[in-house]
């Protein structure tokens, strides 16, 4: 008589590194989880907020509404009219500034304020995309600025060292871009996989020393300092290798709007139809029980960062061959590696998400200049405004009791059945029966 037979126990491969996730989520990652990829209704109530708050600072600081309430108590209604027209006016050239001028004499004109939205739009959106991709995975990329950085490096090189016809030149600075950036982050990547250090700490690390990179090639003959000159700031960029405009030479529109549209289909493609992407987002879902399913989390760490690093270099590619051409200095980046990590925030680390979050960002960054110039509006009320949104967004249950929404998971109370009432012709013995 023979025994059951036994069955082997399947065991995960070995993996890329150590990981520290290995344990189960702690509180923490739950909680990161619910800011990153939490309910798109969380991040409109937001702006919503912050709007609303933005109209409150616009009143406190505009001079006639002051001045009115020196005697609201004696007139009411002129400092009600006074927050009325600083509020709306404010809006209005925001809008005027951003997305459409009704004032302007034609609508090729007209139109310019959506163009430079969109132009704003553009290295937001492929580093919101770079961001939001890690952020899937489980890993907060705040390397944002040494990524860009590094990829304005490259393409600044290839575009002002390299003698090639157009588009060849132009296709060689993007790739140079996007792999230098790729690979500036894959060194935050291969260092969590390996050693499981912490990717925020490695990125800011990586933030300085890029910037510090940057300045000595951009002081240094030879590399990226233009010839003949002592200023930190390279020559201008050859024609060959410049982005084309799209509309016309009346805008300032140019290409890198289109490879932003181009990283956003490939990111949703990556997360929603791949097994790539699927096994990031179960990474970022929970690494231990990924790693039981076979996943190599390691692994999974250093290729999110690497394509992660890549996205957020095409917006140093744009920066460098779209918007500024005319060579740059230490500040191309502008800021962009930090309001990524907003974009990506608002827009739930969901492509189309964060599409939509780079525009309306960008409208921000555009329209805020025309209303500081038509409302003499501090330019800093737009920045408050941004930040706003991201303290909203990272403290949903706050949204929820603002607006009155049902907090996730909570049941309603059941309602108590009706108990019967006794009928006074009935007899007691039946009532009980």
């Amino acid at each position: 008589m023979t025994g059951p037979e036994l069955k082997p126990i399947p065991v995960a491969p070995a993996d890329f590194g150590t990981d520290p996730r290995d344990q189960e989520p702690s509180r923490w990652h739950g909680a990161f989880r619910r800011i990153v990829t939490g309910n798109g209704l969380i991040s409109l109530l937001s702006v919503v907020l912050a709007l609303i708050a933005g109209s409150i600072m616009i009143a406190f600081t505009n001079p006639e509404v002051q001045e009115a309430s020196g005697y609201f108590f004696r007139r009411p209604q002129d400092t009600i009219a006074a927050v009325w027209d600083s509020i709306s006016g404010a809006y209005v050239a925001l809008f005027q500034g951003a997305i459409y001028n009704f004032r302007a004499d034609s609508f090729a004109v007209g139109i310019r304020p959506l163009t430079e939205t969109l132009k704003f739009a553009t290295p937001l959106i492929a580093a919101g995309l770079g961001v939001g991709l890690a952020f899937r995975a489980g890993l907060f990329n705040i390397g944002g600025q040494g990524q860009m950085l590094m990829a304005a490096a490259a393409a600044g090189w290839v575009g002002t060292s390299m003698n090639l016809p157009w588009p060849l030149h132009m296709l060689v600075a993007i790739v140079a871009g996007v792999v230098a950036g790729g690979l500036w982050a894959g060194i935050a990547g291969l260092l969590k996989a390996r050693t499981g250090a912490h990717e925020v700490i490695v990125t800011i690390m990586l933030n300085n020393i890029a910037f510090y990179l940057l300045a000595w090639m951009l002081a240094t003959q030879g590399i990226l300092q233009a010839p003949g000159s002592n200023n930190p700031k390279t020559a201008p960029m050859a024609e060959s290798a410049l982005l084309p405009g799209i509309l016309g030479p009346q805008y300032k529109l140019h290409a890198g709007f289109i490879l932003a549209l181009i990283a956003v289909g490939f990111t949703w493609w990556l997360l929603e139809r791949s097994s790539l992407g699927f096994r990031f987002r179960a990474v970022g879902e929970n690494p231990s029980a990924a790693k039981v399913a076979g996943i190599s989390v390691g692994k999974m760490y250093f290729l999110v960062m690497l394509i992660a690093g890549g996205l957020v270099g095409i917006a140093g590619v744009s920066q460098v061959l779209g918007t500024v051409t005319s060579g740059f200095g230490g500040d191309i980046d502008a800021g962009i590696g930090f309001d990524a990590i907003t974009v990506a925030l608002l827009g739930r680390s969901t492509p189309l998400g964060i599409l939509a979050a780079g525009i309306l960002f960008g409208a921000f960054k555009a329209g805020g200049f025309a209303m500081q110039a038509s409302e003499n509006v501090p330019i800093e009320i737009v920045l408050v405004v941004q930040s706003l949104i991201v303290l909203f967004i990272a403290a949903p249950p706050l949204v929820r009791a603002i607006f009155r929404l049902p907090q996730p998971g909570a049941r309603r109370k059941p309602n108590k059945p009706a108990t019967p009432k006794k009928n006074a012709a009935q007899p007691a013995e039946e009532v009980s029966a």
